[in-house]
């Protein structure tokens, strides 16, 4: 069953993409992170052009955010007041961001650039994972105790007009989950992604939130910078592609029904021991299409605008 996506302007299988829309949802499901980071690589691979994927990731992940958002909320396990922080530091950010995907789609190395930016991310972020999800497993089988929770970093500590947030159990400045915010926001405009994955351990170990608040707080402001997020790339550089983020929203929605399930049958080290292992796995892949010589070393394209 071949779709035509407007934006990308060509055909694709619909239920491949609705699948990948489900494995990514599974993925999510499964350990408890935006899929985002898995959905750009993955129709990169598939063939969609780059900055299409991004845009299209970002607006999946806003519609797969909402219910986990406001199922967090219900629960009063959302920090409203240290989420709009984060959020404004997002928009700040992905603002930012939409500059700089605007410049490099000009010069004509958007490609390039996304397909740079997530093998350092994915290399980094998976290979620091490894090793903790390594570290902890050791540490379980030789039997000695787990290290002591530490709260905020130094450097937090230091930035002044420091105010309360008891929701969160911490006593910090604002300029701290702006910044990270900021950061966040434009990962956003140029990956596609929520940025789940890089603002739950941002919270913990960096802003020493409590763990009980952390994964529903991220989940608002993802909710948040991936609107405005998805606003910029249809208003600026008209790369959302509606019919391809349709597609896997409906593979995403119920691949993450699956994931929950299956993620209460793993033991959670070994669950990020998994997810570490794919995340450099992705990484690998990419570098692989970076590095690697084509068969056809030339491409015509036709000018648009």
């Amino acid at each position: 069953m071949y779709i035509y996506l407007p934006i990308a302007e060509m055909s694709v299988n619909g239920l491949v993409i609705v699948a990948l829309g489900w494995v990514v949802g599974f993925l999510s499901g499964m350990f408890g992170v935006g899929g985002g980071f898995l959905t750009t690589p993955l129709l990169m691979f598939y063939g969609i052009p780059p900055a299409i994927a991004v845009a299209s990731s970002a607006t999946q992940v806003t519609g797969s955010s909402v219910s986990g958002a406001l199922a967090y909320y219900r629960r009063g396990q959302v920090d409203v007041k240290m989420g709009a922080l984060l959020a404004s530091g997002g928009l700040f950010g992905s603002v930012i961001g939409s500059f700089l995907f605007r410049w490099l789609k000009a010069l004509g190395q958007i490609d390039v650039t996304i397909g740079i930016i997530y093998v350092i991310f994915l290399g980094s972020v998976g290979a620091i994972m490894l090793k903790e999800a390594i570290t902890t497993l050791r540490r379980q089988q030789s039997g000695a105790p787990a290290p002591r929770a530490r709260r905020h970093h130094p450097l937090v500590a230091a930035l002044p007009w420091r105010m309360r947030f008891p929701r969160s159990g911490v006593y910090i400045s604002p300029l701290a989950p702006f910044a990270i915010g900021a950061a966040v926001g434009v990962l956003t405009i140029i990956m596609g992604v929520g940025g789940g994955f890089v603002m739950v351990p941002a919270l913990l170990y960096i802003l020493g939130m409590s763990a009980g608040v952390v994964v529903g707080t991220s989940l608002f402001q993802i909710v948040l910078v991936t609107a405005v997020a998805t606003l910029l790339h249809a208003s600026q550089s008209q790369s959302v592609d509606i019919v391809l983020a349709a597609l896997l929203l409906v593979g995403g929605v119920v691949g993450a029904q699956f994931g929950a399930r299956a993620a209460q049958k793993l033991p959670a080290e070994k669950l990020r021991l998994l997810l570490a292992l794919i995340v450099l796995g992705v990484a690998i892949r990419l570098l692989v299409g970076l590095t690697w010589t084509p068969a056809d070393l030339f491409s015509i394209q036709l000018a648009t605008g």
